[in-house]
């Protein structure tokens, strides 16, 4: 039991803080018509976590990420998304996306979905970070466990939080509130953008 409860542990300690993850899947849940919209997002979030986690637990995302120069051409690439992410949420129409879906299709959903998810360093270095250094305490089966804990915790996560997003959608059906809410998911992701940004700017200075 003590790789499990550790894995739940972790999972929910690294999965619960407001990230670029958590907004968008629940903006999807928020503003589509059915919950069934959302999956694309919801499924590949989760499969990005669990290809994460994997990786972490395996010790390959380590010898990955020690290749000089790739954190920060990986950081350069999430923060020009990520803008123009908070750009297509700002400008998107809930109306438009409750009726035909154009801007959120299923292709656009996964594209951003494993975006946020593999495009954002912060993301990657904790799962490294904290599961990655809490797995090598575990061996065999006692890893294995630990591993599907945390994944298991990302799946339900997920689901949930599209979930609240959906409720929340219909219990309002005002465009104004539903515009405003892609608005702060915007302004949510333009200022983890910036924030990314400004972590770039810091370290080609100290280098």
């Amino acid at each position: 039991m003590e790789p499990i409860i550790h894995g739940v542990i972790l999972a929910f300690g690294l999965i619960l803080p407001l990230g670029i993850q958590n907004v968008f899947i629940f903006n999807q849940g928020a503003t589509s018509t059915i919950f069934q919209r959302a999956l694309p997002a919801v499924v590949t979030a989760a499969i990005c976590d669990t290809l994460l986690i994997t990786l972490a637990v395996a010790g390959v995302s380590v010898v990955v990420l020690s290749v000089e120069g790739f954190g920060i051409i990986l950081s350069s690439i999430g923060f020009f998304f990520l803008l123009y992410m908070g750009w297509v949420m700002w400008k998107s129409d809930p109306q438009v996306t409750r009726t035909t879906e154009e801007h959120y299709s299923a292709r656009r959903q996964i594209t951003f979905a494993a975006s946020v998810s593999l495009l954002n360093p912060h993301a990657i270095l904790d799962t490294i970070g904290v599961i990655g250094t809490s797995s090598i305490g575990y061996h065999g089966y006692e890893k294995l466990t630990f591993a599907v804990a945390c994944i298991v915790v990302s799946w339900i996560w997920f689901f949930g939080i599209a979930l609240v997003g959906r409720k929340i959608g219909q219990l309002t059906k005002s465009r104004k509130l539903l515009k405003r809410i892609n608005q702060i998911s915007a302004f949510i992701i333009w200022g983890m953008a910036l924030y990314m940004g400004y972590q770039l700017v810091m370290s080609s200075f100290l280098q």
